[in-house]
């Protein structure tokens, strides 16, 4: 588990830099600026992270070897969906689970980042659950228009579980810490980053506990839109993410984060 906090400028040009195109192509100047609509959902996405997130470095480092930079332009996840998909001025959107309904409103690139979901409860209340059965009659807190997977979205649609929507992440874990939940369903990245930042205390950290097996660990991708020029742009895209070692990148994002917070706890089950 990897506690996040932001971190120089220096590794964000490093990323960049490394990745730039062969023979002096595609000069500032020249490129052409895509614009994608995002939700801030840090660690994958952030304006206040370096390169914008682990997720949006990698797509920006992409968009580098055909020497185009990119433009994030941030929204509620919901007006995100409606623009990405809708807006001409967008070439889509991220980042996004695939799911087989969004099959029909996406061409999806390579994966840009891997999530792993957790239920997050308080631990003085003893929550136990060994299957997504075990949380029926539980109050959960989930993201409006997120997809938590097609097994917990088939039985919330069903009424099998009550899932509440909320707004985000950061108002789903509020709500938790006062008992408005009993649980929460949030990527596990995402949970420790909003827990070390300024609107958590320790004291709130430590109250919190998780159970990591009820999920699957899932891609993100790029949604470009459904028509031609979506599917011109995912194929440039991935043909140029076939170019950049991507595994390679992640994991050396995820450790300068983690080198940074030497010494800092780690948010245990």
């Amino acid at each position: 588990m990897r506690i996040l906090r932001t971190v120089g400028l220096p590794f964000c040009l490093l990323i960049l830099c490394a990745l730039s195109p062969a023979h002096g192509e595609g000069v500032a100047g020249a490129r052409q600026a895509v614009r994608l609509a995002v939700d801030d959902w840090p660690p994958f996405v952030s304006h206040s992270l370096p390169g914008e997130g682990m997720s949006a470095s990698l797509v920006s480092a992409i968009y580098e070897r055909l020497g185009e930079t990119v433009q994030y332009d941030y929204f509620p996840w919901k007006r995100t969906m409606q623009i990405g998909l809708g807006s001409p001025r967008y070439a889509g959107l991220m980042a996004v689970w695939r799911t087989a309904e969004r099959e029909k409103l996406c061409h999806f690139s390579v994966p840009i980042g891997n999530t792993h979901g957790v239920l997050a409860y308080l631990k003085d209340d003893g929550v136990s659950a060994a299957s997504l059965a075990d949380l029926k009659g539980m109050r959960i807190g989930t993201v409006a228009g997120y997809s938590n997977g097609e097994q917990f979205d088939a039985m919330a649609a069903r009424g099998e579980l009550t899932a509440e929507e909320g707004l985000n992440d950061m108002t789903n874990l509020k709500k938790l810490l006062i008992g408005r939940y009993r649980a929460i369903v949030i990527e596990r990245h995402v949970l420790q980053h909003l827990l070390m930042g300024s609107s958590f205390t320790r004291a709130d950290r430590e109250r919190i506990g998780v159970i990591d097996k009820l999920f699957a660990e899932r891609s993100v991708h790029v949604c470009f839109q459904r028509n031609d020029e979506g599917a011109r742009q995912q194929r440039r895209f991935n043909e140029a993410a076939r170019e950049v070692d991507t595994v390679r990148l992640v994991r050396e994002y995820w450790k300068r984060l983690d080198q940074s917070l030497a010494g800092t706890p780690v948010l245990m089950p």
